[in-house]
């Protein structure tokens, strides 16, 4: 008489995983957007140590993957040329310079208040390291390499200020406190008044200035350059 097979035991239920649980990690395949991320953050900080340090002409791909810790092909997937990657540092460069989108540009009680606010954010900007080293690389390296300069217009580092501050010039000359003609023009003088001096004491033409000198050549600028907008007179074209 033949017994009856016994049921096979059934399969235990898995176990949820908890929120302590190490993923385990991938193998293979494409890298996820944040390993992707973390991999063009890395070959930038190469590139960034090498093109403000060694300059343009004299950094390569080759040096630039060796020091990220890749290949060449890697990096090539990326960028297309030193050209672009170049480009790249500048675009990241300036947006790390730039304010936080949460502070006040152009709010204040008047027009002097405004320009000091934005003159201080401007010059904080134009005296960091980051910002005194790349200008260095523009000006040892445009001759040789002409379109260095253009890729840092391209990015809008300037741009974006002269419009912001031509902005405030035109709303103060509508309600009649000013008398101005050429905004941009005005805008871009306003830009120059406040950095081309403290920036030259910051490269090593003289001392830098001190935070209470710049605090104080903020102020002065901003008073020379509105008693010169208010006695505004239109050129003869």
């Amino acid at each position: 008489m033949m017994r009856p097979r016994s049921k096979p035991p059934a399969p235990r239920p898995r176990a949820k995983a908890t929120a302590t649980e190490i993923p385990t990690v991938r193998r293979g395949g494409r890298p996820s957007r944040i390993e992707a991320a973390q991999l063009s953050e890395r070959i930038l900080d190469a590139a960034t140590a090498l093109f403000f340090t060694a300059g343009y002409g004299a950094t390569t791909i080759e040096a630039v993957a060796k020091r990220a810790r890749i290949s060449k092909r890697t990096l090539y997937h990326r960028f297309d040329d030193k050209a672009a990657l170049f480009s790249a540092v500048v675009h990241r460069t300036i947006a790390r310079l730039r304010p936080p989108a949460d502070v006040p540009l152009v709010d204040g009680a008047g027009v002097e208040e405004i320009l000091q606010r934005l003159a201080g954010l401007i010059l904080g900007a134009a005296l960091s390291a980051p910002a005194i080293a790349l200008h260095r690389l523009i000006v040892a390296e445009s001759t040789r390499f002409p379109k260095l300069a253009s890729v840092v217009t391209e990015q809008g580092g300037m741009d974006e200020a002269i419009r912001v501050i031509a902005g405030v010039l035109v709303r103060e000359a509508h309600a009649g406190r000013l008398t101005l003609d050429a905004p941009i023009f005005a805008a871009r003088q306003f830009l120059h008044l406040v950095i081309s001096w403290p920036q030259r004491r910051a490269m090593g033409l003289g001392k830098p200035m001190t935070q209470a000198e710049l605090e104080a050549w903020v102020g002065d600028v901003v008073n020379l350059f509105l008693n010169g907008c208010r006695g505004w007179m239109p050129a003869k074209r």
